[in-house]
């Protein structure tokens, strides 16, 4: 063989064996579905309910509950005493995870204290010896500034009508802003408002679900993520990312709109030296899960920090997670 075949039949070879990598790689790339009518019986049942008990003690008790799909039919949930996280529940009294499948259309999820069986967009909640102790309705919540129009004054990044106030910016078949941009326009403090919608995607697990975030300044990340029903760590949906976690976990499930209101004040320079932190205020859907929170330095891929202005960054991270309603008003000092 010739130097020139064997250098033809290398290319070829590795052309090959990339292409397989390529097609393993989505293959086994986990679905992200973002159309609900193609969602499937799964995500009719992934959702939050709730609904009163009387434990014996004379008085109702309001609790919620939140169903997580992990796919193929199995499912985790978690109780809340008090309500849902932002409605009602006190941050602290909840049942740990449980785990459930759907059988004959019939989702069980069974615990130490007792099992819930879903069907029908109602839940029955059972003690071990199969009494009944009332159930719970299935809830949609939606975020108290979902469609926010923006006030006299503010800067409008994103309507739906073009995507032009942003690098890389780039919209949807159905008119919703892609994540992967960057603000045109660059910002010192500033009050923001914007929604984003999480893709469904049962198969996935931690980072790989739903991922992208929200950079102030392109330098502070507030983390986007499918993070319904978990712990809200600081690596989750609302968290400063890897700084500081949410107050609570404020996540509503994948293809539910939700909402940031962020106040954001930048740092401080004297010359080259920084001698005030950047603060933020974040309210994740409607309730406040960081307040006048101090951030000491840049997120993880974020730009170093200057006396400069920075831009708003929409991450993309892999997930077709969109953005609408984004506008901005700049505070003057």
């Amino acid at each position: 063989m010739s130097p020139n075949t064997r250098w033809l039949w290398a290319v070829a070879v590795g052309l090959s064996l990339s292409s397989r990598l390529i097609a393993e790689e989505s293959e086994n790339k986990p679905e992200a579905i973002t159309d609900t009518s193609k969602a499937g019986a799964d995500f009719a049942i992934q959702g939050e309910y709730i609904g009163e008990f009387n434990l014996g003690d004379g008085v109702d008790q309001k609790f919620g509950l939140q169903v997580i799909s992990l796919g193929e039919g199995k499912y985790q949930g978690v109780a809340y005493f008090g309500g849902l996280p932002g409605d009602g529940w006190d941050g602290f009294s909840k049942l740990p995870p449980t785990d459930g499948e759907s059988v004959d259309g019939v989702v069980k999820l069974v615990a130490n204290e007792g099992s819930a069986e879903i069907k029908d967009g109602q839940v029955t909640i059972k003690t071990n010896d199969d009494q009944q102790l009332g159930t719970m309705k299935k809830t949609e919540r939606k975020s108290p500034t979902e469609g926010q129009a923006p006030p006299e004054g503010a800067i409008v990044l994103f309507d739906g009508s073009s995507a032009d106030a942003f690098e890389g910016g780039k919209l949807t078949a159905d008119k919703l802003l892609a994540g992967g941009c960057k603000s045109k326009q660059k910002f010192q403090d500033f009050t923001l408002h914007l929604e984003f919608r999480t893709p469904f995607m049962p198969k996935a697990k931690g980072q790989a679900r739903g991922n992208s975030g929200v950079y102030l300044q392109d330098r502070y990340e507030v983390q986007v993520l499918d993070s319904f029903g978990l712990e809200g760590l600081d690596d989750e949906c609302g968290a400063i990312y890897s700084k500081k976690a949410p107050r609570e976990n404020m996540c509503y499930p994948p293809l539910c709109w939700q909402t940031y209101d962020i106040e954001f004040t930048a740092a401080k320079f004297e010359g080259d030296k920084k001698v005030k932190n950047a603060t933020v205020t974040v309210k994740h859907n409607g309730s406040v899960i960081h307040e006048n929170v101090e951030v000491d330095g840049p997120t993880a891929g974020g730009a170093a920090e200057t006396a400069e202005p920075g831009a708003i960054q929409l991450q993309d991270h892999g997930n077709p997670v969109v953005f609408r309603n984004i506008w901005i008003v700049e505070k003057k000092g």
